[in-house]
């Protein structure tokens, strides 16, 4: 059977993400909605797609689950939306610009069993995949840190998205989230954040370093930005070796194993497309197998993602605050 896609945001996400779809066959975008009908009309007939709606309609439609493309602030209300109408979501990282959004929208999908999960596409690159196994299998012996960066020099302009403190701009929420992603992945929530960084003139994060610290010994070495150009590697250390992915991490197309007294070991494993369709997969398996959330994306990665991004902020004097979308 065919899933029948909806998706909130005609941006640059939304256009990456229509991309992947010919790359899944029991998968089509057939309605996309925007703030406005003639927006959402100018992207349908850019991508062939059949309905084009303004948000509230979109909620209304004809589709079996709902991406939520716009930028981070506007997640909570559409995805709250969503899941009280029992229409399954998929929401762009970050989840919320708030962890209480991320709670709200949690507890009311829990409650309802609508199907709910953040698009982490990262934890579903085959690279990552075979990481994951290969750590759970004992390859590299007991975890005891990860390393990982995430920078991308970006001009500073206000009023763009990126920067825009209203629209949750800064470097935690937009490329923060990868790396601490990636440590929740395979380490779990820490017990303790520390962090520190420099902020631009409006206040938003320019670049953050980031220690995540266990009760038990282990760590996370973290860093973002948008002022520089930064490889992009992630290396999970074990006490038996080591597994890098190589840049762009959050995109890899291959994993190099370190085994303790043996040679490097590199497995190429690309992604299918760009590597959103992956997610795809993922959100099409749950839903016909009927759970309500994502075995590799569980929601309490998501909360436990948002609490460390939100310490982050707070150390940083920042504090995000949620959108307001019309929905009539």
């Amino acid at each position: 059977m065919t899933t029948r896609w909806g998706i909130a945001g005609t941006g640059a996400m939304a256009e990456v993400f229509v991309a992947d779809f010919e790359h899944v066959p029991d998968a089509e975008v057939v309605a996309i909605g925007s703030r406005t009908r003639e927006r959402a009309e100018a992207f349908a007939s850019s991508y062939g797609i059949p309905g084009a709606f303004t948000y509230g309609e979109l909620l209304r439609a004809d589709i079996d689950v709902l991406y939520v493309a716009t930028p981070h602030p506007q997640h909570h209300a559409l995805a709250l939306a969503a899941v009280e109408a029992g229409l399954p979501v998929l929401v762009e990282k970050a989840f919320t610009a708030t962890l209480a959004g991320a709670h709200e929208v949690v507890a009311v999908a829990r409650e309802r069993g609508v199907f709910c999960m953040e698009a982490m596409w990262t934890r579903l690159q085959p690279a990552v995949v075979e990481a994951k196994r290969l750590v759970d299998s004992g390859e590299i012996g007991e975890l005891v840190a990860v390393q990982a960066d995430l920078g991308a020099h970006r001009t500073y302009d206000p009023v763009s998205r990126l920067f825009d403190p209203v629209l949750g701009g800064g470097a935690t929420l937009d490329l923060g989230v990868y790396v601490i992603s990636l440590a929740q992945h395979f380490l779990g929530t820490p017990d303790r954040v520390m962090a520190s960084g420099t902020l631009y003139p409006n206040g938003t994060d320019a670049q953050t370093t980031m220690h995540l610290a266990y009760d038990d010994g282990r760590g996370a070495s973290l860093a973002c930005g948008l002022t520089t150009e930064s490889p992009g590697r992630a290396v999970i250390w074990g006490t038996g070796g080591s597994i890098e992915l190589p840049p762009r991490f959050h995109h890899p197309t291959s994993l190099v194993v370190r085994r303790n007294g043996d040679d490097a070991e590199t497995l190429d494993l690309a992604p299918r497309g760009r590597g959103y369709s992956h997610e795809i997969d993922e959100v099409g398996r749950c839903l016909e197998a009927g759970l309500t959330e994502s075995p590799v994306v569980p929601l309490q990665d998501t909360l436990g993602v948002q609490w460390v991004m939100e310490e982050t902020l707070a150390q940083l004097g920042i504090t995000p605050v949620e959108g307001l979308v019309d929905l009539s």
